[in-house]
């Protein structure tokens, strides 16, 4: 199956790779290390045709013809950990698959296993490559702002939201169990996000991090959030808070003192509310959405004086 999955039989060294890809064999080895795979002996038989087709497609991709080493490094890195994670839960779902599809044609012959992981791959791919291209046009839509290069300064709503809880609440619960609050947790927050104009940054266990363009749609953003506890029973109350300001943009993630403000404050709300920062609070000035409620300042880690705001949904 594996010449199946990698598209072709093993037979380059890395050597021959860099040869026929016209790089130096330090290249090659940098870039298949960067993208996750483990380095082996110069001499080992570990490589393939698509092996030799990738190094060319970064070889010739203008956008690292005339980059910084580290910045090649750093994309290819960044590709590879994407690509580790996505494997890691498509692979038992792609093994069953493969496995239902041959058992339903003649058996587990060869050919019925070749034709199931031809149609199976093809059917990922596909709808990876779909997939891709719709979260990039948003993307490249929402980067359309003049920044260039894989880090850049960008201004931003950036929000958390965790539930309220959660450490203790595992303590209890079945892997099923959850499983299943995850699940829930996850759609309905990816749902309140899109649905309002922003986008998810990542999720880590109990909480999301998102960004938004604008205050007001980070705003509608923490609103729909907050709801969306009250739609999914069992679900946790949540803690939401929202930072604007200047972010660092570096693959897909955002860093710097406004997230991290972000940050603070949703440790300090309290269950079911939303918190915002000063610089979000003067973006809503006078909109008729909502109002905000001064709270004393906080001392928390990295800022001596964070003032926060409980944002409050104006009654239609």
């Amino acid at each position: 199956m594996e010449s199946y999955l990698l598209g072709a039989e093993r037979r380059f060294t890395r050597a021959e790779v860099a040869e026929q890809a016209g790089v130096t064999p330090e290249t090659s080895r940098k870039l298949w290390s960067a993208l996750g795979f483990p380095a082996g002996s110069d001499d080992d038989v570990e490589y393939t045709g698509l092996d030799v087709a990738a190094v060319r497609l970064f070889r010739d991709l203008t956008v690292f013809q005339s980059a910084d080493p580290r910045v090649v490094a750093a994309s290819a890195r960044t590709l590879g950990q994407s690509m580790a994670r996505l494997t890691e839960w498509q692979a038992d779902l792609v093994a069953t698959e493969i496995m239902a599809r041959a058992a339903r044609a003649d058996g587990e012959s060869a050919e019925s296993l070749r034709e199931a992981t031809e149609f199976t791959l093809d059917a990922f791919e596909e709808l990876q490559r779909y997939t891709w291209r719709r979260h990039l046009a948003a993307a490249v839509t929402r980067s359309l702002d003049g920044s260039a290069g894989a880090d850049h300064i960008r201004t931003l709503a950036v929000g958390f939201a965790d539930m309220v809880g959660y450490t203790r609440l595992t303590r209890h619960l079945h892997p099923d169990e959850l499983s299943t609050l995850l699940e829930a947790f996850e759609s309905t927050t990816a749902a309140a996000v899109t649905d309002n104009g922003g986008w998810v940054i990542k999720n880590v266990g109990d909480e999301v991090m998102f960004a938004a363009e604008t205050v007001l749609e980070a705003a509608r953003i923490a609103v729909a959030l907050q709801d969306s506890t009250m739609m999914v029973g069992g679900t946790p109350d949540l803690r939401v808070a929202i930072a604007y300001g200047p972010v660092l943009q570096r693959f897909g993630d955002l860093y710097g003192s406004t997230v991290n403000a972000a940050a603070r404050l949703t440790g300090v709300a309290r269950p079911g509310t939303t918190l915002i920062d000063d610089a979000a609070a003067a973006e809503l000035v006078g909109e008729p959405e909502f109002s905000t409620q001064n709270l004393r300042s906080v001392r928390v880690r990295d800022f001596d004086r964070l003032r926060p705001h409980v944002l409050q949904p104006n009654q239609p």
